[in-house]
């Protein structure tokens, strides 16, 4: 087990921009989304807090996100140009073991981060957490992901990362330069190099020969752990999405999606 971790919570909005399922919601940020009686911004603190954290931060700058930070034990820190950034600001103020999530990660459980941090090996200096597609299928059989094909099967993100030390921000590093590159996909295939294309592309790796190379362009040892329940893979990205959640909990369907 790691103990203790720190916690961030990306919960960063493009200014200007209203997310479609806080639209199809009725408010402003999806962090504001309320199921079972909280608001998606409250469920994952508790998650986290409840695993363990020792201190959260959460990159907002919403000022309803702030706001709703008041009386809790979360900390708003403020976001950079991007999400790659966001974490190596917030990593200076809130120090490693950093365990990051996302607001919209509505179903978070603390087991599943308490789990999480158990499966990470040792040598780990950066840890993703990927659920197994027969996972999400067993668990959300309705529920309709973005899979990564590997060697080994098909796996789905799950919004929990590790960053063990100050070693790990080498991936963070790399995350910027990719995001730099967003533009010119080209740019990232020759950063990435075309064995390690070729090899994916053709279904010859692994996910772990993928994490652990992935992790060597950012001069870290990486690791995947796979998630034990496939729900682990469900977040909020679009109205769809909160119609499963709602589902999965037992909920009606926002109610805006009645309105003619």
């Amino acid at each position: 087990m790691i103990q203790p971790f720190k916690a961030l919570i990306l919960a960063g909005s493009r200014p200007g921009e209203v997310d479609p399922a806080a639209a199809y919601a009725g408010v402003a940020h999806k962090g504001l989304i309320v199921l079972q009686g909280q608001t998606l911004l409250a469920r994952v603190l508790g998650a986290v807090e409840a695993a363990g954290a020792s201190e959260i931060g959460v990159s907002a700058n919403d000022e309803a996100i702030k706001a709703a930070l008041a009386g809790t034990r979360a900390q708003a820190l403020p976001t950079a140009e991007g999400p790659s950034q966001s974490v190596a600001e917030a990593a200076e103020r809130l120090g490693f073991p950093l365990l990051i999530t996302t607001v919209d990660h509505a179903l978070l459980k603390p087991e599943w981060i308490t789990q999480f941090l158990a499966d990470t090996p040792d040598w780990a200096e950066v840890a993703v957490l990927l659920a197994p597609e027969a996972r999400v299928q067993a668990a959300a059989p309705q529920t309709k992901r973005t899979y990564l094909k590997f060697r080994d099967g098909r796996y789905s993100g799950c919004n929990l990362f590790l960053l063990r030390d100050a070693r790990a921000m080498g991936v963070v590093s790399l995350w910027r330069k990719v995001e730099a590159l967003r533009k010119q996909p080209w740019k990232i295939a020759a950063m990435l190099g075309p064995s390690f294309l070729l090899r994916y592309a053709l279904g010859l790796l692994t996910l772990d020969q993928a994490v652990a190379r992935l992790g060597a362009l950012a001069d870290v040892k990486a690791a995947a752990v796979r998630a034990h329940d496939g729900l682990a893979a469900v977040d909020v990205d679009k109205p769809s999405d909160l119609d499963l959640v709602r589902e999965l909990v037992g909920e009606a369907k926002s109610p805006l999606h009645f309105k003619g």
